[in-house]
């Protein structure tokens, strides 16, 4: 990932940073449940490699206070099922065109976005199920 992003007022822009932002960090998970953290919602692509379904949760805004508009962005690698959705359901709202709304999945090879649009509000586009 580049350093020195976000930025503040009076930075000033190196080649560096700049050239940082056409690429992505990689955060591998290899677990059968992953819950976001705070760096995964920065220019990271979460990968995530099982051969047997798993979760991807996003967690509430007590919990991780993404800013509104944080995209965490998904792909799939392994060959399990990697179905998105709250770690807390009845406070963070999770929805998609999937067959579940609050729970769309992401078969091997596919991959999603989970848009922050308020403060315990994502909707889930891309790849999904």
């Amino acid at each position: 990932m580049a350093t020195g992003f976000p930025a503040v007022t009076s930075d000033v822009l190196s080649a560096a940073m700049y050239n940082g932002l056409v690429t992505f960090a990689i955060n591998p998970q290899t677990t059968t449940a992953y819950v976001t953290v705070a760096s995964d919602g920065y220019q990271t692509l979460v990968t995530v490699s099982n051969a047997s379904a798993n979760t991807f949760k996003l967690p509430t805004n007590a919990t991780t206070a993404y800013a509104t508009g944080t995209v965490i962005t998904v792909l799939n690698i392994g060959a399990g099922t990697c179905t998105i959705s709250a770690v807390t359901s009845g406070t963070t709202t999770v929805l998609s065109a999937g067959a579940v709304a609050a729970s769309p999945t992401l078969a091997q090879y596919k991959s999603a976005a989970c848009i922050k649009t308020g403060t315990d509000a994502w909707y889930v586009v891309g790849a999904i199920a």
